[in-house]
């Protein structure tokens, strides 16, 4: 087989083709230009000369985002770096009420003339907007910070990492993958500086500096006598950190089937067992379709969770004010007013939040200029809530916003996002080992694989990354050609066993496509290791 037509055939587009896909804000700038932010006094001076315009157009409510966003992606294949983007955007949106109705605009002309004419253009399309409105807006109440600031609790900024060394060790992953065995392998790592300024007429000047990072790569073992191949890809998650996510402490080392780490990344030793796991899949068995008891390793659950958990509840899915990407949700709301929908077994409860260091949905205040919170989304098994906005709240009868307001950049309008969205561990003692213990026939699974969820994020089909059979309470091998079936409220009802905070971890979603136009948002879910009774796998290789 040849490279070109290999690459083609394993759908690997981590490099050019995964670029393509990703919201690159901006304009290209210096890969040695130093790291700087705005000066806050300046953000002000401009916030309040739109506060002023849209006050004397006739705005009612103004809220105003200056932001500067940076991104820095490194993309690598085997001995050769591949492509490096390193973007800035720098802009003002202006959101307004006016006659009832929301108008928005958004300039990346940082003067004031400049600014006062989009303000007055935002309040002049939301007069425009209001006669066909049927209904004003109604924004829950939201009192004024004054001037607060956030920043992401890093310990070294990525962005002053010199690229030589970021690409050297990204090319080190690569070599101690190729050393393995492996035949090709990818590495890449993506930065993201989100430098948010926030201010209302309500009264809030709020300043936040957001970091991210999501370092991965995945590994191709070619079997040289049949040409099939294996692919194994990175178990490190992305995370809301600085560089030092990618500075591993023995303190965080969990050991089980594959050695991984709870709040820092051994990205090197992730690469040299992915070689002996991939070399492994090649001989693996194909599993034989049926019902097991599935062990889902949070490198695995993460992604359950976000799809079918995180996406359909949030509140304008529910509504049908939301259809993109996957449609609207199930959980409509007469079950949540019923107070008893069985949503999933008693040891399930599904938390959102917005405030768990180094998750990637971790703010101070959201783009509405709400201060970030946490609640209950399931809780013992029964739908409790939802998430919203400040001209949501009062569809649930909220006297507040739960703070999930998001825009990818100043230039994109804000609306409803999803918080992290995570299963709480068990409160008894119990480990992974114990959990596979009390399996007579199951499968272990570890790391993201493809998926596919209906309309109504009800019926889906996970895959993963890592395969192992449970027999009599022991890992007996590894399987491949593995998926497993299931209806969302089937599937949590079926969860027996999760395991104990000790073995919480986060995976989460980089770039979560939602809306129309398009917006990306990066998102955690965490979770424990958890036993899911009597779920339906199926064998991808086996036509039907």
């Amino acid at each position: 087989m040849k490279r070109r037509q290999f690459l083609q055939m394993a759908g690997m587009g981590m490099g050019a083709g995964l670029l393509a896909q990703i919201p690159l804000v901006g304009h290209a700038v210096s890969l040695d230009r130093p790291w700087y932010t705005i000066d806050v006094a300046r953000k002000k001076e401009l916030a309040d000369v739109a506060l002023n315009a849209a006050r004397s157009k006739g705005a009612t409510y103004t809220d105003v985002r200056i932001g500067r966003y940076l991104n820095q992606f490194i993309i690598t294949r085997e001995d050769k770096v591949e492509n490096i983007a390193n973007t800035e955007s720098y802009g003002i949106g202006i959101r307004v009420i006016a006659n009832g109705s929301w108008g928005f605009a958004a300039t990346d002309k940082m003067d004031r003339d400049s600014i006062a004419r989009t303000a007055a253009l935002a309040v002049s399309i939301a007069k425009e907007n209001a006669r066909l409105l049927t209904e004003p807006v109604q924004l829950a109440p939201q009192k004024g910070y004054g001037e607060v600031s956030w920043k992401t609790p890093i310990e070294i900024n990525a962005f002053d990492v010199p690229v030589k060394e970021k690409a050297e060790l990204l090319l080190s992953v690569n070599d101690a993958a190729l050393k393995g065995g492996a035949s090709y392998v990818g590495s890449n790592l993506f930065l993201v500086n989100e430098q948010k300024y926030f201010a209302s007429s309500e009264g809030s000047y709020i300043d936040q500096d957001i970091h991210r990072i999501w370092p991965y790569f995945d590994v191709t073992k070619v079997d040289a006598a049949t040409g099939k191949f294996e692919v194994r890809e990175s178990l490190g998650a992305p995370r809301g950190m600085g560089y030092e996510y990618l500075v591993p402490r023995e303190s965080d080392k969990i050991k089980g089937i594959t050695t991984l780490y709870r709040d820092r990344y051994d990205i090197l030793e992730d690469a040299r067992q992915s070689a002996r796991q991939v070399e492994e899949k090649l001989k693996a068995k194909s599993v034989e379709p049926g019902k097991y008891d599935l062990v889902l390793d949070p490198t695995n659950l993460w992604l359950t969770i976000h799809e079918s958990v995180g996406h359909p509840t949030e509140l304008d899915r529910v509504m049908g004010y939301e259809a993109n990407f996957a449609g609207t949700s199930f959980l409509t709301l007469d079950k949540w007013k019923s107070g008893n929908f069985n949503f999933g077994s008693p040891i399930v409860n599904l938390v959102a939040d917005k405030l768990q260091p180094g998750s990637l949905g971790a703010v101070g205040y959201d783009d509405e200029g709400v201060a970030t919170q946490q609640w209950d989304l399931i809780k013992n098994g029964k739908l409790v809530n939802y998430q919203t906005t400040r001209d949501q709240a009062h569809i649930i009868g909220l006297d507040h916003s739960q703070g999930c307001s998001y825009s990818q950049s100043w230039s994109d309008v804000q609306f409803q996002r999803m918080p992290n969205v995570s299963l709480q561990p068990g409160t008894a003692k119990l480990s992974p080992a114990d959990i596979i213990k009390n399996v007579e026939r199951g499968i272990f699974i570890a790391g993201r694989g493809s998926f596919s969820i209906d309309q109504q994020r009800y019926n889906f089909q996970f895959g993963g990354q890592l395969f192992y059979e449970i027999r009599n309470g022991q890992i007996t091998g590894m399987l491949k050609d593995v998926a497993y079936q299931s209806n969302t409220q089937e599937f949590w009802n079926s969860c027996k066993a999760i395991a104990d905070k000790s073995d919480y971890r986060l995976g989460g979603s980089f770039f979560d496509g939602k809306g129309q136009p398009m917006q990306s948002s990066a998102v955690s879910h965490g979770a424990s290791t958890a036993r899911f009774n009597g779920v339906n796998v199926i064998n991808t290789a086996r036509k039907i």
